[in-house]
């Protein structure tokens, strides 16, 4: 049974930062891509950035190049998404989720496929 479980989110004002978490389980990690994606209030649902976790190859949105990192634990089985220089348009729900790598990570984040498995998902809200 796959698992996505994230934590981490919280309240900030703006400029400050935060790391989530996801700690997976349920499927082989490396033969999986991992992203994050996230809802803000009356918007629809964006992807941030993925993981391959075959060769570790990362892609990241330009909207947060230069402010948030993805990163990974292997023997955690986790990955992260540290967030600097939070601005008021981050607030939302940040979703982490999981897929078989049928497609490159770019596919996903971008929005032309989608993931299968979802976590529950962690509140963000950036605010003076």
């Amino acid at each position: 049974q796959v698992q996505l479980v994230e934590s981490g989110g919280g309240w900030v004002q703006p400029g400050g930062s935060l790391r989530l978490s996801c700690e997976v389980s349920g499927f082989t990690f490396d033969d999986y891509v991992i992203g994050w994606f996230r809802q803000a209030p009356g918007k629809k649902r964006e992807g941030v950035s993925c993981i391959r976790n075959r060769d570790g190859a990362i892609y990241l949105r330009d909207f947060v190049k230069g402010r948030f990192t993805f990163s990974r634990d292997n023997s955690k089985k986790s990955v992260y998404l540290q967030m600097n220089n939070l601005k008021s348009e981050d607030t939302a729900v940040y979703y982490c989720a999981a897929d078989a790598a049928h497609f490159v990570c770019a596919d996903y984040v971008e929005g032309y496929n989608e993931m299968d498995y979802w976590g529950k998902g962690t509140q963000v809200t950036v605010s003076a």
